[in-house]
Formats: structure tokens, sequence, C-alpha cells
């Protein structure tokens, strides 16, 4: 709408009302507010995808080199390989770093697959700061029962990024500081969160006794998503004492 006025020198002068004032400062502000969460929720992202995956590559690298110099130096040549009755590991204390994984499936170029593995599950306490997490409770490696352990496979280092690369009699080896366990892939499975039996002493045949000595790797699936687990089973095939050398699967001089 618009009011007719006369100015000084006595020509009619038209105005236009303002409409709206308060409706358009609302929607401005709105407008920012939603360019602000977009701004963090990216900010999110970047830190989740990326940033951990920095700190965690920092945090291993710590990790390795104290394991390294508690375990000591091992013969670069192939080890003995033994069939009977491996070392007894104590399980350690929560959150404390105990052993490593290697995957030679996983290896890149020249460089080995090798995670530090701690005792836990928990989030907040080791699977966002140490990386690979023990089921507290379940089987130590070379056990009879079931060695079982948890990564995750995106942000955070990701150390199971590749699991359904894995494919049946790969080799999985558990390094610990008497010994390396070398387990064989046995087969693969995807589950939902509430099948806690993948986990179980027996997980073919959940509340009997443990017949063999295994492994199982659990992590989310699919990518970006946590509506089922993925799951690895392995069965140990032998173990090598660490001052014989290394198992063959992870190199050494014959």
């Amino acid at each position: 709408m618009t009011t007719a006025t006369r100015g000084p020198s006595g020509p009619v002068q038209h105005r236009r009302r303002r409409r709206g004032g308060v409706g358009n400062a609302l929607l401005g502000a709105v407008g920012e507010l939603l360019i602000t969460v977009g701004l963090l929720l990216g900010l999110f992202v970047v830190w989740q995808l990326w940033w951990t995956d920095v700190e965690a590559a920092a945090v291993q690298r710590e990790l390795t080199a104290e394991l390294e110099e508690t375990f000591g130096e091992v013969p670069e040549e192939i080890g003995e390989v033994r069939t009977d009755t491996p070392p007894q590991e104590l399980e350690p204390l929560d959150a404390t770093t105990f052993g490593r994984l290697w995957v030679p499936r996983w290896d890149s170029g020249s460089t080995q697959y090798a995670r530090t593995i701690s005792e836990g599950v928990d989030n907040a306490t080791v699977l966002d700061v140490l990386g690979i997490g023990h089921y507290p409770g379940s089987a130590m490696p070379g056990e009879v029962g079931n060695f079982a352990i948890a990564g995750h496979r995106q942000s955070h280092g990701k150390p199971f990024y590749d699991i359904t690369e894995l494919e049946l009699g790969d080799e999985l080896v558990v390094e610990t500081e008497d010994a390396w366990y070398v387990y064989t892939v046995t087969d693969t499975l995807i589950v939902t969160p509430d099948q806690g039996e993948v986990v179980a002493a027996n997980p073919y045949d959940p509340g009997t006794a443990a017949e063999s000595a295994m492994i199982t790797l659990t992590t989310c699936h699919p990518l970006f998503s946590v509506a089922e687990r993925y799951i690895v089973h392995g069965e140990l095939d032998h173990w090598v004492p660490r001052e014989s050398g290394v198992p063959a699967a992870i190199g050494g001089e014959a």
C-alpha cells in the first residue's frame, strides 16, 4: 500500500509502507541457523571419518613401539611349527594392550597389516582409542574356546575395514609376548546385534563345551551402519614360539 504526501516543494511524493519486517528477520535467522548447523555437521563428518583415523594412527605407533620394547627382538627366520598345547596366556587388566593381530590378506604392498589388541570392548576406553578389543571372559590366544575380538569398520583407525575380503583358509596371526598363534578362517556370516552366540565358547553349538581353539572377529555391517554385524570365525592351525622365529604367514627367512 502507498500513501501520498506533499513534499516541501509541493510535488506529491509516494511512500511505500514496509510489511513483514519481523517475518523477514525470522526467516533470515532461521536460514543462518541452518547454515551453521550444516557447517557443524560437515565438521563432525570430517572429524569422524578422517581426524579420528589420524589420531588412531598416532596411538598405534606408540602402542606398537611399547609392545616391541616389552616383547623384545625375535629371530628373523621361519620359526618352529608346533601343534601341541601352547603356552597359557593370562587375561590382562581392562584396557591393557597385550598383543597384535596380523592379517596377510590385508597387507598393502610392502606394508604388513598389524594392529594392537587390548582388553575390553568398551567404545570410549578401548575401541575408539586403542583399536582392536578382546571380549572379556572369552578365551585367550591359543586357548581352547573362542578368542573373540572386535574392531571398528569405519572411523577410529577402522582396523576391520577390509573384513569382507577375508576368504576361507586365510591366515590370522595373533602375536603375544610368548608366541605366535596362527588361525585359519573357517567361515563368515552376517548377524543381527542381538546374536551374541557368535562369540560363545562354542559358537557352532552355544551352551556346550568348547571343542577347539577358535578366533572370532566382529564388526559393524554394512559400512556406515550399525544395523548388522559381520562375523569371521577361524580355528587354530599351529603356534610358533617367539624365541624360534616368526610364522611363515608373515615372513622371515628360511
